[in-house]
């Protein structure tokens, strides 16, 4: 079992910046892919960057260049810096842990991020 628990959301002017953070339980985290996930209000949740236990990372195409996921195995937390923020960016983000990328089998309860224009 894996308990997660997001951190650092909050309200940002359109091309500021923010740092998510995210600490896990658990003994295994290392051994653990690591996503991020979004929903905006009557969207559907979406895949925002992952990070595999050997560091190989994954983004959505809206936010390469922008945001950039990191993992601290010492301190079990995994990261999302987003830079440039835009209005679009706005939503509950969610952290995720799994075996696969993508598939999560544990979440977060969610931290919000508003951008304002």
């Amino acid at each position: 079992q894996v308990q997660l628990v997001e951190s650092g959301g909050g309200l940002v002017q359109a091309g500021g910046s923010l740092r998510l953070s995210c600490a896990a339980s658990g003994r295994t985290f290392s051994n653990y892919a690591m996503d991020w996930f979004r929903q905006a209000p009557g969207k559907e949740r979406e895949f925002v960057a992952a990070i595999r236990p050997s560091g190989n990372t994954v983004y959505r195409d809206s936010v390469k260049g922008r945001f950039t996921i990191s993992r601290d195995n010492a301190k079990n937390t995994v990261y999302l810096q987003m830079n440039s923020l835009k209005p679009e960016d706005t939503a509950v983000y969610y952290c995720a842990a799994g075996v696969i990328v993508g598939t999560p089998a544990y979440w977060g309860q969610g931290t919000q991020v508003t951008v304002s224009s």
